[in-house]
């Protein structure tokens, strides 16, 4: 289930699940024992889970400052939010560099370099002079954390087989999913015991834990033999052949789009919970955190349901709960109480786990002789709609709820159509 040599075929799934918790001893013909070290399965989830913590932590840690950071730095909402968006932006166009980068020089020395720069960043983001410096740093400090998610697929693409890599996925965001837990939680205290500046000091030191664990933990998975020494042309025509693939192309777009309800949720949370329904700082990062718990749960659930159901049955259910939840908010949304908002939002973002790591599992097995270029492609579609969704939750701002909710219910209902029509013929 694993590949322990980097041979080119991929060994044979096994119906049993005791292998995949085994060490994962990567070695290559032409790279020995001694220059690569083994690095086990729970020590791989855990840097892997941390380095793809960059997106939601640089996020929500600071959604409850918004109206902190207007008002220090003179200025409304709108720009705030717009940091926001752009940070998306950041994420989506770093994974370009990122992509042909990792298949022509491995993957751990890119990661280092883009560590790096999320750290600086962050560090630089105290001192910023005004919010147009700020939000330039927010950009390059999301062109840096890119690196780890990125990087990250394509270092469990290299390792496993392609039913394996959902439930390597579903297994990663037990870490993972403790950023969206604890990052609104930790953000809305650190800000109110030590304010907005701390919070980035804190994003620092994270990425600075983050460096060192992927500079002594984690081992290169992409030996020398299998790097792509490619031209502009060459990486033009990788990215296009991978456009052209509908096995690639569908599977990545339906999980991008449906995520995209995630980032309207983000964008719009903070005005519906805390201006509409008067929620706390402190409290809102609890109600977030719920949410965080809901996708961990789901991520478990998925690597279950893979035992008996294949990725794209797993995929259609979880698509039709979140349309279902995002469908009954809207039709309730004008006799909505708190309680129940609060309870149909959980059921359509708890189930966002399983339509990403399907959705990602289906795409990066079509593009698996160019891991790095395929994670780039899936991250840069992720994040350019997710930089469109949380802009538009701004444009369409009117005072309610119904923008944040029709735009969840949108990206679910985009996603079903390119499954279902994108599909290929019987």
């Amino acid at each position: 289930m694993c590949k322990t040599a980097f041979a080119n075929q991929i060994i044979p799934e096994q119906k049993d699940t005791i292998g995949f918790f085994m060490t994962v001893t990567l070695t290559d013909r032409k790279e020995t024992a001694s220059e690569q070290p083994a690095v086990t399965t729970t020590r791989l989830t855990f840097i892997l889970g941390a380095l793809t913590s960059f997106a939601p932590f640089a996020t929500d840690m600071y959604l409850a400052s918004f109206p902190v950071l207007a008002k220090y730095f003179s200025t409304g909402l709108g720009q705030i939010q717009l940091g926001l968006s752009l940070f998306f932006l950041g994420l989506a166009g770093g994974q370009l560099i990122y992509g042909p980068m990792v298949d022509r020089f491995g993957r751990k020395k890119p990661l280092l370099v883009g560590v790096s720069v999320f750290i600086l960043a962050s560090l630089a983001l105290t001192v910023a002079p005004n919010i147009e410096s700020f939000i330039a740093l927010r950009l390059l400090q999301a062109i840096g954390g890119c690196s780890g998610m990125i990087i990250s697929r394509a270092i469990i693409n290299d390792l496993f087989a392609p039913r394996e890599v959902a439930r390597v996925l579903s297994l990663m965001m037990l870490v993972q999913g403790l950023g969206p837990i604890t990052a609104p939680i930790l953000g809305g205290y650190i800000l109110v015991f030590a304010g907005w500046k701390a919070i980035f000091v804190f994003l620092a030191l994270f990425g600075t834990a983050c460096f060192l664990a992927t500079l002594f933990g984690l081992p290169e998975t992409l030996p020398r033999h299998r790097r792509l020494n490619h031209n502009a042309s060459d990486i033009f025509r990788t990215f296009s052949g991978l456009l052209r693939q509908r096995d690639f192309i569908v599977p990545a777009l339906t999980g991008s789009l449906a995520f995209g309800g995630l980032f309207a949720y983000i964008s719009g949370s903070p005005f519906v919970f805390m201006e509409l329904h008067g929620v706390s700082q402190e409290h809102y990062g609890w109600l977030f955190g719920a949410n965080a718990c809901g996708m961990i749960m789901a991520a478990q659930i998925n690597r279950f349901l893979l035992i008996r159901f294949s990725p794209l049955q797993v995929l259609v259910a979880a698509l039709t709960i979140n349309v279902s939840a995002a469908l009954a908010m809207l039709l309730m949304a004008g006799n909505l109480s708190f309680p129940m908002l609060v309870a149909l939002l959980w059921i359509a973002l708890s189930i966002l786990p399983l339509i990403g790591a399907n959705a990602t599992a289906l795409g990066m097995a079509a593009g698996r002789k160019y891991g790095g270029s395929a994670s780039a492609i899936i991250g840069v579609l992720q994040f350019s709609l997710a930089s469109i969704v949380s802009a538009l939750v701004g444009v369409f701002h009117n005072g309610t709820s119904y923008p944040m909710i029709c735009i969840i219910l949108a990206c679910g209902l985009s996603a079903g159509s390119v499954l279902f029509f994108g599909k290929k013929p019987a």
